[in-house]
């Protein structure tokens, strides 16, 4: 019987701990082999290696330091593999950057999807998750998504491939959390609900991951660089449950059928 393997394709050193943490630690759990598989080195984190993209920033230091917390994130959540793909963080799209060409979002897609194809070929997940494009406000995200799908459709290895979602239900949840415990809560901004709305809509799959919330904040907590501006961790340990015992997801991709709403990424695959 061929043991099943679950991959993540995502930009980031702790975006794994965040953004799909407790997908990981279950499917781990249950017997899975999960693959993760990181893009960027996570050069432009802030602390404690100056203000990004500040010209004393150390960017060398920040990425070694951050792929340590990756390490450690994915022990807490059980990841089988680590493969890092070694791309230089692009940072945000506000920082003018003269030297885009060496970035990861300045990496044709068609590249990056080579090394995520090669990737495929080794490991043969049958499952494949990565970031929601269309939602998230991080280039690299975006650029990860993009190259994870071209790769999944030219290699035809994975039977599914979704998108991590988190819309509106998702950040109510989140901000009114904050707000319990005296965190200021931004006024929503029109178009940005209208978008989250169509991620509720568009979510194929819940996975209840409240078996395995203590290794996820352990993961968060892993990533000590990120802390001070990591929403996760400004939610207090006793609503977490109420907060990140679900993870949502887009199914985009699918060779099976099987019926949706779904509970498990795996529903429709046969050993």
């Amino acid at each position: 019987m061929t043991r099943r393997t679950l991959m993540a394709v995502l930009a980031h050193p702790d975006d794994e701990a965040t953004t799909i943490g407790g997908t990981l630690a279950l499917y781990a759990a249950r017997g899975v082999r999960t693959v993760l598989v990181t893009c960027t080195n996570g050069e432009f984190g802030d602390r404690p290696y100056g203000r990004r993209p500040d010209p004393d920033h150390d960017t060398r230091a920040a990425a070694a330091a951050r792929l340590a917390e990756l390490h450690r994130s994915c022990e807490h959540l059980s990841v089988d593999t680590v493969e890092l793909l070694g791309y230089h963080d692009s940072g945000t799209v506000e920082w003018e950057q003269p030297y885009l060409s060496t970035l990861f979002r300045g990496v044709p897609v068609e590249r990056v999807a080579g090394d995520i194809g090669r990737l495929l070929e080794q490991h043969r997940p049958q499952v494949v998750l990565t970031h929601e494009p269309d939602s998230t406000r991080h280039p690299d995200h975006r650029h990860a998504a993009q190259a994870t799908a071209l790769a999944v459709e030219s290699t035809s290895i994975a039977a599914k491939l979704y998108y991590s979602a988190h819309g509106t239900r998702y950040w109510r949840r989140v901000y009114e959390a904050l707000a319990d415990n005296g965190f200021h809560r931004p006024t929503p901004d029109p178009d940005r609900v209208k978008l989250t709305d169509r991620i509720d809509r568009a979510i194929t799959t819940t996975i209840d991951v409240g078996s395995v919330l203590d290794r996820k904040r352990q993961a968060v907590y892993a990533h000590t660089d990120q802390l001070a501006d990591s929403t996760a961790a400004k939610v207090p340990e006793n609503q977490w449950a109420t907060v990140f015992a679900e993870e949502d997801y887009i199914r985009i991709h699918d060779t099976t059928a099987a019926p949706t709403p779904e509970t498990d990424l795996f529903a429709g695959i046969t050993d």
